[in-house]
């Protein structure tokens, strides 16, 4: 009888214990589902119905019964868009529209947003009123986003609604990329849903290298990075001198990009061996030249997001140029926003806009200028180390107000780096934190590989046995046991 009741404990949801990619329960949980998909995955309507449920009881053993929160959104907008599609009438259309906006902007904002604005009301009226106890569900940024672009390319025609339920539920509950991502579009997705299932070789080996590489970015040079020396740089920056803080940023800097390309390239790599493919999340963006090339490599379905449903809608490049800067700013600015209900997420858009606003800016001058042109061309690659350079440290400067809890916290930690470096203590300081050295040191020698290594990789790994990528796979999986922190460190984007 014990042993049913820890059983059936270790079923049900546990605020204290969530499921997360990093847990090993979920790897038995995947273990379990891929014994079971071979068996399933020829015959369409019971893969999606069991694919689905896996979904549905992921994200319940992730947050509870919010998942009914993503129950009732698909619900609401599969209705909305089916109705939208068979009007005529552009009126009727648009209110449908306007009516699945409000619908899904208004659960994010009660979620997200609430006790922001209780905040900055009682600042302005020197009110008292009681923030409220709102746990932020998990993931409902992600599927409101999915929900909102598919209600949008409905409404445009650039897409026709599916004629069942459980298919707009497969596609806005698939567990791989429900929590954090990557964002999916449904012009993307949903064709692959009934379509004839066939794992190629190349599949495989691509699903493979993706989750072992996801899983040692998040669980040996993310976390190991994050609970051994960030977290305690970033709570207190005051007890620390300016180069312990200015390697904090650094280190916070490969914490971020580990974190969440590294769940990202597991759920790509899921979705490969599920016969299903995820747009790439991540390519690599510190390796960008300039801040534009940046958000094109960071987050890539979140910046293609902004862009077609944002940026685009207020005017995009089609108006005037100082037109053109306002929309870059607000877009940016919005996109801060939409990270957390914090002023510093607001800032740190806002310098990411600004930095757009200058870039576009400097292109512009650059094309009407041939001696400047010329100098550039002769002179690339320096000018492209450079580039890199400048744009690595403007991404890392603005982590400070991404990370930090209050603007406080961010200035105490510029002021630690500008008045009190101590450079000096470097050599104590690499003695001390060897262990976090080493490993920040290796995460951006992986990060700063020419990207035609991934391609190299993979080709490698369809020529060896499949013993030896069986190996493989452990002995990331025992370094990442190893190096493992005492606590849970749950990924930064589990929050937004």
């Amino acid at each position: 009888m014990e042993t049913f009741q820890n059983i059936l404990q270790l079923l049900v949801y546990n605020p204290k214990d969530p499921l997360l990619f990093n847990s090993a329960f979920f790897l038995l949980f995947l273990m379990l589902f891929f014994m079971i998909y071979p068996l399933l995955y020829k015959k369409t309507n019971l893969r999606i119905w069991v694919i689905t449920i896996f979904s549905l009881y992921f994200f319940y053993k992730a947050c509870g019964w919010y998942v009914l929160c993503i129950v009732g959104a698909a619900i609401a907008d599969f209705h909305i868009s089916n109705i939208m599609a068979n009007l005529t009438s552009n009126k009727k259309r648009k209110t449908l529209l306007v009516l699945s906006i409000i619908l899904n902007l208004g659960l994010l904002f009660f979620f997200k947003y609430t006790n922001f604005f209780i905040e900055i009301t009682n600042s302005i009226h020197n009110g008292h009123i009681a923030p409220m106890h709102i746990i932020l569900p998990i993931g409902i940024s992600f599927y409101t986003f999915e929900n909102l672009s598919y209600t949008i390319d409905v409404y445009r025609k650039h897409f026709q609604p599916v004629n069942k339920f459980i298919d707009y539920l497969f596609f806005l509950s698939f567990f791989p990329k429900l929590m954090m991502g990557p964002i999916v579009r449904a012009a993307d997705f949903i064709p692959q849903i009934r379509q004839n299932i066939i794992v190629t070789r190349l599949q495989f080996n691509q699903g493979l290298y993706l989750i072992t590489s996801g899983l040692f970015k998040k669980m040996v040079i993310s976390d190991y990075l994050y609970g051994n020396y960030v977290e305690r740089i970033f709570d207190q920056p005051a007890l620390y001198t300016g180069v312990e803080c200015t390697i904090g940023v650094y280190g916070y800097a490969m914490v971020i990009y580990g974190d969440f390309s590294g769940y990202s390239s597991m759920a790509i790599g899921m979705a490969k061996w599920m016969g299903m493919e995820i747009n790439t999340n991540f390519l690599s963006p510190y390796q960008s030249s300039s801040i534009t090339e940046f958000w094109r490599r960071w987050h890539m379905s979140l910046s293609s997001w902004l862009k077609d449903y944002l940026y685009i809608p207020l005017g995009g490049n089609k108006c005037s140029k100082w037109r053109q800067k306002i929309n870059l700013f607000t877009t940016m600015l919005l996109g801060g926003f939409w990270h957390g209900a914090s002023w510093n997420y607001i800032l740190w858009g806002g310098l990411h806009g600004t930095a757009l606003g200058v870039d576009k800016w400097k292109n512009n001058w650059t094309q009407k200028n041939m001696y400047i042109r010329n100098h550039l061309r002769k002179n690339s690659k320096l000018y492209r180390f450079l580039g890199v350079m400048l744009t690595f440290h403007f991404v890392c400067f603005c982590w400070i107000f991404f990370k930090s809890g209050s603007f406080s916290n961010s200035s105490t930690m510029l002021h630690q780096i500008t008045n009190h470096f101590h450079a000096e203590l470097t050599p104590q300081l690499v003695m001390t934190y060897t262990g976090v050295f080493v490993v920040l040191c290796i995460g951006l020698f992986l990060h700063f590989i020419p990207l035609e290594a991934e391609q190299h990789t993979i080709q490698w790994l369809e020529k060896i046995p499949a013993g030896l990528k069986i190996l493989l796979f452990f002995i990331v999986v025992f370094i990442a046991i190893q190096l493992k922190q005492a606590e849970p460190i749950l990924p930064v984007y589990l929050q937004f």
